[in-house]
């Protein structure tokens, strides 16, 4: 069955950037072809060696305890949501540096005191957010390196398509700090002079800040600022850190924008180029383009007047793309002076004044992560159809690791109801991967490799899946480490490059694609202790008939140093644990395997249980199909949580087993991704009825629930 796609409005507009605060400041910064890139302010942090590279700042920012990524996420909002009476059903945002600069402050003092971090992950700028607006529906982070915002506006589009929310408010916000400033720099990806895009003379990026943010609807606003018509995703699987030469994967996610959007390419009016500045990055895409349009419509790139908001970059294009359909103008390619022959396309050196109807606007990152969006006028495509309904998402292959071993010996482990937590030696975690692939990658990324492969290896498929759906918590805590130390121990003159790579949240998934050849989406979720139920939720939200496979799984490592002051469910006298878990699943129904599904994601409220017995069909069917429950109740919350389980359980009056999975795997944010893998384990042996469906809950802050039943 089909039914017409739903169209997707664009309410609200929220922007703060190096141009200024919001739309109007935004656009005469625009008209004037200004560049805003300009030293480092020690206002923002002091370096030791001067002088000062030069970045996109955001000036005249209000101070507040929050961190910096936080304030300027915000106050972004604070325009998008201006006259809007309800506060959004979901919050979703692109992310990746966090609390970061606070957490570098900290560390510089030797401060010890946790709570003071408490800011650090990258989760709680959403949820901040969504406490500020009142929302209390899901509060989503995507880390997707540089495609981070145009991938979070993308999974608004999929969640209000679906009729999973009518207004969400989606977008981007990064803020500069020492990770981004002296690792690009370190990759010798920064431009001294200052970034040009598309420059025969361009030499690199400029490291920049500032927040894009969007509320997007399907119910139609007295004015429309515009419309979402498609969006295309799409992984290189070629380089953690490089573009593909020939720019294959940025050539899909426009076709697939394209072809979401039902139109021809030559309805395109204007491109916003992801345009660095980097020579490879700029090579890279105009091949794409290219391969897309044998005559280009007028193009140019933003990023010589903003500089590179990474996380942030592509929603604040997103919003410029928004004002310039509104006002009818074209930027210019700010600080391009000398064509470059070798790209074959030319930019436009000047803003235009012109109608525009329909605008691409590109975004790829680190790992290859790549994100096109299309936005045009009102009314002026009609949306074509899609399906209305889907399969299920069934498990075809399981994997887990604990501080026991890989799934089978964790499996039997468990069996026995002994714990299975701690710290599974690095060698034991990468036995079964080429030594070659992972020498120079560290516990994170080895542990996402080994999942990966061991869920290919359980489904007995030849063919990897054609999608990367990952979550995490903490992200590469090594590497985050490993490179903040260096840089303070050799004052600030030797940071590592690798490092640098390897601490972005999405490398694993990253180096999962590339040795797997999954060239679907690529997203990677942090959403705390939830990060396995984020990336469950994107995956169901993306894949489809045409893109039908997928890794879904969580990784968490513990780090001695890191562990206790970020995460509130560790104190130094917690046993270390990590690990994580995984599937292979398929858009399809598999007669007697085993599917499962998020059936809710909310923030607690005081009618969270009522919610959450709706959601999993009401008392009667609970009592007559849910066999086992696995609660998860992390140490921070442990009183909040045994009080909503206890609750929950009287409300519905089920008496089943209840099994607090943590006691056995130990605290680490991904620890329900290995009570996902136990929980389908079980129903595959006949241990719970195969009438019977088991819940993987979670409590706190929010409240989760996962189920699990034979098909």
């Amino acid at each position: 069955m089909s039914s017409k796609k739903k169209t997707v409005y664009i309410a609200g507009i929220g922007i703060i950037s190096p141009l200024g605060c919001g739309a109007d400041d935004t656009e005469q910064s625009l008209l004037k072809n200004i560049s805003a890139i300009a030293p480092l302010s020690a206002d923002i942090f002091s370096i030791r060696t001067p002088p000062p590279l030069l970045v996109g700042q955001v000036t005249n920012l209000t101070e507040s305890p929050l961190p910096r990524t936080h304030r300027l996420t915000i106050a972004a909002a604070q325009q998008a949501m201006k006259g809007q009476s309800q506060p959004p059903d979901a919050v979703i945002l692109g992310t990746t540096t966090g609390g970061i600069l606070t957490t570098e402050n900290l560390l510089i003092e030797s401060e010890k005191d946790p709570l003071k971090y408490r800011h650090h992950g990258l989760t709680t700028v959403a949820e901040e957010l969504a406490d500020a607006l009142h929302c209390t529906g899901p509060a989503l982070t995507v880390s997707t390196a540089c495609s981070s915002g145009s991938v979070a506006i993308s999974m608004a589009c999929k969640m209000l398509q679906s009729g999973e929310a009518e207004w969400v408010l989606a977008g981007g916000a990064d803020s500069l700090c020492r990770l981004t400033y002296f690792g690009f720099h370190s990759l010798q990806l920064v431009d001294p002079e200052g970034s040009r895009p598309l420059d025969k003379d361009r030499k690199g990026m400029s490291v920049a800040e500032g927040a894009g943010l969007l509320l997007l609807t399907t119910v139609k606003p007295e004015q429309p600022m515009g419309q979402i018509l498609g969006c295309g995703l799409t992984c290189d699987a070629h380089h953690p850190a490089a573009p593909h030469p020939e720019g294959k994967g940025a050539f899909q996610a426009i076709r697939n924008a394209i072809n979401s959007a039902g139109i021809n390419a030559r309805a395109i009016d204007y491109i916003n180029l992801h345009g660095t500045g980097t020579p490879d990055n700029d090579l890279a895409e105009s091949k794409a383009i290219r391969a897309v349009f044998a005559n280009p419509p007028p193009l140019s790139s933003i990023k010589g007047a903003t500089g590179h908001s990474l996380a942030a970059s592509g929603a604040i294009e997103a919003v410029i793309a928004a004002i310039c359909i509104q006002e009818g103008f074209l930027p210019g390619n700010t600080g391009h002076r000398t064509p470059d022959p070798e790209l074959h396309i030319r930019p436009i050196m000047s803003p235009v004044s012109q109608p525009v109807s329909i605008i691409l606007s590109n975004s790829f990152g680190f790992g290859g992560n790549n994100a096109c969006l299309l936005f045009s006028k009102n009314g002026t495509v009609t949306a074509p159809s899609i399906a209305s309904e889907h399969a299920p998402l069934t498990i075809v292959g399981k994997a887990c690791i604990t501080g026991v071993g890989h799934t089978r010996s964790s499996l039997e482990t468990f069996s026995k109801l002994a714990v299975i937590g701690g710290t599974l030696d690095s060698k034991i975690i990468s036995e079964n991967l080429p030594a070659r692939k992972v020498r120079r990658l560290k516990r994170f990324s080895r542990i996402a490799l080994a999942l990966a492969a061991a869920a290919l290896e359980d489904s007995g498929l030849k063919e990897s899946p054609q999608s990367v759906f990952m979550g995490s918590g903490w992200g590469a805590l090594s590497e985050t480490y490993d490179f903040i130390d260096k840089l303070q121990s050799s004052d600030e003159k030797f940071p590592s490059p690798i490092d640098f790579v390897g601490s972005v949240h999405n490398s694993a998934a990253g180096q999962i694609a590339i040795m797997h050849g999954a060239r679907g989406a690529n997203i990677t979720s942090s959403g705390g202790d939830h990060s396995f139920e984020q990336a469950l939720l994107a995956a169901d939200s993306f894949l489809d008939e045409d893109s039908p496979s997928a890794f879904v799984l969580a990784v968490d490592e513990f780090h001695k140093q890191f562990s206790p002051l970020f995460d509130p469910s560790i104190t130094t006298d917690t046993s270390p644990a990590d690990g994580g878990g995984g599937f292979y699943l398929l858009r399809q129904a598999v007669p007697g395997r085993v599917s499962v599904q998020l059936k809710c994601y909310q923030k607690q409220t005081e009618d969270i249980l009522e919610s959450l017995v709706a959601g999993l069909g009401g008392t009667e069917s609970l009592q007559n199909d849910c066999g086992m429950i696995l609660a998860g109740i992390p140490a921070a919350v442990a009183h909040q949580g045994e009080e909503q389980l206890h609750q929950f359980m009287e409300k519905t009056g089920l008496d089943i087993p209840v099994i607090h999975y943590r006691m056995f795997t130990g605290e680490f944010a991904s620890a329900s991704s290995v009570a996902a893998v136990i929980a389908a384990q079980l129903l595959e042996d006949g241990v719970v009825d195969s009438s019977k469906k088991i819940l993987v809950l979670g409590f706190g802050k929010y409240v989760t629930a996962m189920e699990f039943a034979i098909q």
